[in-house]
């Protein structure tokens, strides 16, 4: 454990990062009897990224084969930041609020650990650690320095007719994981206040799921899951949900008809996505369900679990949207059933001559099985279709699916 009396030191970097400009505050730890460079690093949940332990190594000018020497101090891959005491945004003077929300967690879940002997709030003490500015380079890029800016309590981030604000806005807050169009988010209800969604795109990293061709593009699953899962996540903060995007890219939400693929998605909180399918299902089920058993401890009953993907079939196989719960989840199957019936309802009114026979039915999948929040499992429709990919490369059809998915979980919320 880290001793009080010197468990911050001022140390300046001791190899050269000359994008960061400025010396580092490292958090310092004694080596324990039995430890060795994943034990320690694992106590401090750091051994799970590789850049934490590559810069752990050049922290201390050590090699993969070294030994630790007991009660030697080490440093961390941790910087130390003086808590503001207002909110850890403006604190580390970033003003991401998925970051900000795994830092706390950071911290939270060290000091439960007994690894941190006071909450940050008390000690005024806030830990940071490097693999969240971005562990998949080679090299740990420096924080963004720009001050939170306050929002204009505005009713609209744009002019699409599918995006436009049903009601009075409550507040404006920032999510740059949508990207610059769309970061600005009217909150305009607190209908899902108190509630928590895990939501995940299928596929990612090196493997893009289904893919279809139009026009000399490939249409790959994994993007346009994820442009519509953002787009879901927007919705839900737009009513005070607490939200997870699990599967992550930097491309924000795109408006354009053709999306670019490419192989750099996560998994939160930058986690490297395997190639391995079991590993990669693995991941996300355990990163859903440590976060479940935190919100459970913190008070929270109402947890759920989106997955959206796209079906790849022969191409002159229409499918309406699917609905997949896993069988004897009564609330998963309640929660699929509404989502289904707002969907085909949306259908009969907007296409009342084209008819709707998508289904909702019990599947043993991994998420379905091994998430411990109850899951809805979604399939939006068959990529190699023609008329099927009208509902993915149309912009506004991306958006009013997402806009539908949210209004059957808020119709399930008044039941």
């Amino acid at each position: 454990m880290v001793g009080l009396s010197h468990k911050y030191l001022i140390l300046f970097l001791l190899f050269t990062l000359p994008y960061l400009g400025y010396s580092q505050n490292y958090l310092t730890t004694k080596a324990q009897p039995g430890d060795g460079i994943s034990v320690l690093l694992n106590r401090f949940d750091l051994s799970a990224y590789p850049c934490n332990v590559d810069t752990f190594l050049k922290l201390n000018n050590l090699e993969r084969t070294s030994y630790l020497i007991l009660n030697k101090s080490y440093k961390l891959p941790i910087n130390v930041f003086e808590y503001n005491g207002k909110s850890i945004r403006t604190t580390i003077g970033n003003n991401d609020y998925d970051l900000a929300v795994y830092i706390q967690q950071f911290n939270e879940n060290a000091h439960e650990k007994g690894v941190r002997e006071s909450d940050f709030r008390e000690d005024k003490v806030l830990w940071v650690p490097l693999h969240v500015w971005n562990c998949n380079s080679d090299e740990t890029k420096a924080i963004n320095s720009d001050s939170a800016k306050s929002l204009p309590k505005v009713a609209a981030t744009n002019n699409k007719e599918t995006d436009e604000i049903e009601g009075p806005v409550l507040r404006t807050e920032t999510f740059p994981i949508f990207g610059k169009v769309y970061e600005n988010t009217p909150i305009i209800s607190e209908k899902l206040k108190g509630q928590v969604y895990y939501l995940i795109s299928g596929h990612g990293g090196p493997d893009p799921g289904a893919i279809g061709k139009k026009d000399g593009h490939l249409l790959c699953e994994d993007e346009y899951a994820y442009d519509v899962t953002l787009r879901f996540a927007r919705r839900l903060l737009q009513h005070s949900a607490t939200v997870y995007v699990i599967t992550r890219d930097k491309d924000g939400i795109r408006d354009e008809e053709f999306l670019e693929n490419d192989k750099d998605e996560t998994v939160w909180f930058n986690q490297s996505i395997p190639l391995n399918q079991v590993r990669r299902l693995r991941q996300r089920s355990s990163k859903i369900n440590q976060l479940y058993d935190k919100h459970k401890k913190q008070g929270a009953t109402i947890q759920r679990v989106v997955e959206i993907h796209i079906d790849s079939r022969y191409e002159s196989q229409k499918v309406d949207i699917f609905f997949y719960y896993y069988p004897g989840s009564n609330v998963g199957k309640d929660l699929a059933q509404e989502m289904y019936r707002t969907i085909k309802s949306e259908y009969e009114e907007h296409q009342s001559n084209r008819g709707y026979r998508g289904v909702v039915r019990g599947r043993n999948l991994h998420t379905l099985r091994e998430s411990k929040p109850p899951v809805v499992y979604i399939e939006l429709g068959n990529i190699t279709n023609e008329f099927d990919q009208k509902r993915l490369l149309i912009v506004n059809n991306r958006q009013a699916i997402a806009n539908w998915l949210t209004q059957g979980i808020i119709s399930k919320n008044g039941k």
